[in-house]
């Protein structure tokens, strides 16, 4: 029978908690495998945690682990495969949009030999047009940036082998884009496809604002280009800068030195000045990740850790 952990990120998440571990229940009936379950409260203020609390009282194989305060979902994740203890390990979210059928599947082709078999969707069901068009957008801009080849459509709802998930363990970078670092490690992976339902209960935790500052980590964790991108901007804006100066030579010893027009020289100013800024503001998005890896502090801490027993 093959020894499972399922870990399960979340923050304020008491109107779900019960829905999933009932749906857990039921997938298993059907699936030979030694299971457990390990949530990971990411600081919740709700009462999330008294709900994992009762669970676990009624079901030993429940367990949970919280954080310190919100470190954020990435952080979660880390804490939850760092104290994963089986077999294979599975990683999905609370609110049931993934389905836990799946997994069945999953371990099938883990008994064929794959490492890592990771779930794409097929439909975004309950997303807007415009959260869909961005997502298509940043997976087709990481990767025609990365050297890494990250599958579009990808959560983090994957089975992993022991084996994969000591090779993350090993990643300890401050700043964390865990589907970069889960196609990083490599090893032999299989995709599964599926049709993304809505929430159950509950509301999504991510806004506009952090979903772009997931998508600056992901790019500046895995591509040097923003970097590159800014270099032949400047050398662009210098060569039309130079050439432009060579016309203004030329005219002014064929035709003399007419009235300077101030318009078209706060044109140029500006936006020059625009360029400079703009390569001084993706510097300064790697110098202070540079600046957060320096300090080495601990990805996350713990509060409470209840493992569950099998």
């Amino acid at each position: 029978m093959t020894d499972l952990q399922i870990i399960v990120p979340v923050f304020n998440e008491q109107e779900v908690v019960d829905l999933f571990y009932e749906k857990m229940k039921q997938v298993f009936q059907t699936c030979d495998a030694d299971w457990t379950i390990l949530f990971v409260d990411d600081g919740s203020t709700d009462g999330t945690v008294k709900h994992i609390e009762f669970l676990q009282h009624k079901d030993k194989r429940v367990g949970y682990l919280t954080l310190s305060r919100n470190f954020g979902k990435e952080y979660a994740l880390t804490a939850g495969l760092d104290y994963a203890d089986a077999e294979v390990v599975v990683v999905i979210d609370v609110d049931l949009q993934d389905p836990p059928e799946l997994i069945p599947e999953m371990l099938d082709l883990w008994h064929e030999g794959y490492d890592v078999v990771y779930a794409t969707r097929n439909e975004r069901e309950g997303e807007t047009y415009m959260k869909k068009a961005t997502a298509s957008w940043f997976y087709r801009i990481i990767n025609s940036m990365s050297k890494i080849s990250i599958p579009k459509d990808t959560g983090d709802y994957r089975l992993m082998d022991m084996k994969a998930v000591r090779a993350l363990r090993k990643l300890r970078e401050s700043n964390r884009f865990m589907k970069g670092l889960f196609a990083w490690v490599g090893y032999k992976q299989k995709a599964i496809y599926f049709d993304r339902k809505k929430r159950v209960a509950g509301s999504t935790k991510w806004n506009f604002r952090k979903l772009f500052s997931f998508a600056v980590d992901g790019i500046t964790s895995f591509s040097y280009m923003p970097l590159r991108f800014a270099t032949w901007i400047g050398v662009s804006v210098a060569l039309f800068a130079f050439l432009y100066g060579c016309f203004i030579i030329v005219k002014t010893l064929i035709f003399g030195n007419d009235l300077p027009g101030y318009p078209s020289l706060m044109v140029v100013i500006l936006f020059l000045g625009g360029i400079q800024l703009m390569a001084l503001g993706v510097i300064g998005e790697y110098l202070g990740r540079l600046f957060e890896e320096n300090k080495r502090r601990p990805l996350y801490l713990i509060d409470k850790f209840e493992p569950p027993e099998k």
